[in-house]
């Protein structure tokens, strides 16, 4: 498990004087399929910084890595996010013709329970909760205690791409459908001071997620049928469907499929906007990285780097909203973490 640096209570952060209580802080982690990996590297620069997180929310991407944070398995998804290749990628796309989604996700569920199985959220060491929308209904669902696994998987559960999940009789699916950056969520689990991180600022600058993940199949088939292997004939099933069921009619136009999913990125950049206005963060950390696409997954490398950039570029703000702890002792606090 991280040890997390810790100050005793009410200790005078400039070593004399009147003494004051730390104030609780929450990192709140965004939506943003691949360009999650970028939190890996955010989280990472905080705590080198100083930042002792007390609660952790995240939503999609932001729950797995916000939950492997919290469960102290950073290190093990760093290392990872740094080994998938395109090909090891779509081998974990369990590509499904029927069902609620393309892909059924037993694969990567497979892969996390490996590292986080039977661990439940109220036995983390630092506060943690996910947030997911319920099918139907659209009630905003905050998953704050039971499996880590299932409030992960719920969280990032794409309409269309990924699976519902059943949880407490309920379906569940992405919460970024409700809320992109969850600033509320750890303000209710008790944050005093919140710093967000949001990955989805230029999303409409890329194209939509059916897209993304149309021209990742695309070039997956023909990294696989070059090296003759043998799941080249699902990969061409893969891409074949998706050709069929996002492309453009006679006139034009784009596909029913393409224009729902445009629909939902837009309607997730309007949200974000207008919660993020109506309950702003102490400080938020913006990447910005309309290069990569939504389902390019294997450039672990560049998205954590990205991340670390983008918390660097907001140390000022955070050195005047948060009490940091001694920077040498921070950076020993990663080192151990990360041996």
């Amino acid at each position: 498990m991280f040890g997390y640096p810790t100050r005793k209570a009410n200790e005078d952060p400039q070593g004399g004087g009147a003494k004051r209580r730390r104030q609780k802080v929450g990192i709140v982690l965004g939506a943003g399929a691949a360009r999650g990996w970028a939190h890996i590297g955010a989280i990472q620069e905080l705590i080198a910084m100083g930042v002792s997180p007390d609660i952790v929310v995240g939503a999609s991407a932001g729950a797995v890595v916000g939950g492997c944070f919290a469960a102290g398995r950073l290190p093990q998804l760093e290392a990872f996010t740094r080994s998938l290749t395109k090909r090891r990628v779509f081998g974990l796309m369990d590509v499904s013709f029927s069902g609620g989604g393309l892909i059924g996700g037993n694969r990567l569920r497979t892969r996390l329970t490996e590292s986080l199985g039977g661990i439940d959220i109220e036995d983390l060491p630092i506060r943690f909760a996910s947030v997911a929308t319920e099918v139907g209904t659209g009630h905003e669902i905050w998953l704050k205690n039971g499996p880590l696994i299932d409030a992960m998987c719920a969280s990032y559960a794409l309409p269309g791409i990924f699976e519902p999940v059943r949880w407490g009789g309920r379906w569940l699916m992405d919460g970024a459908l409700v809320n992109p950056v969850p600033v509320n969520v750890a303000r209710a689990l008790g944050a005093e001071k919140v710093i967000a991180i949001n990955l989805s600022a230029d999303v409409l600058t890329r194209g939509t997620a059916i897209q993304d993940l149309q021209h990742f199949i695309e070039e997956a088939q023909t990294e696989v049928a070059a090296s003759g292997a043998r799941t080249g004939g699902i990969l061409s099933r893969g891409a074949g469907l998706l050709r069929r069921q996002f492309a453009s009619g006679a006139s034009g136009a784009p596909g029913i499929a393409s224009v729902m999913a445009d629909a939902f990125n837009i309607t997730q950049d309007r949200i974000m906007r207008s919660r993020l206005a109506g309950d702003p963060p102490d400080v938020l950390i913006t990447a910005r990285m309309s290069k990569i696409g939504l389902f390019e997954f294997h450039r672990a490398d560049e998205l954590i780097a990205l991340g670390k950039e983008a918390a660097r570029k907001a140390i000022d703000e955070i050195r005047e909203h948060i009490d940091l702890e001694p920077p040498a002792k921070a950076l020993a606090v990663v080192e151990n973490a990360s041996g």
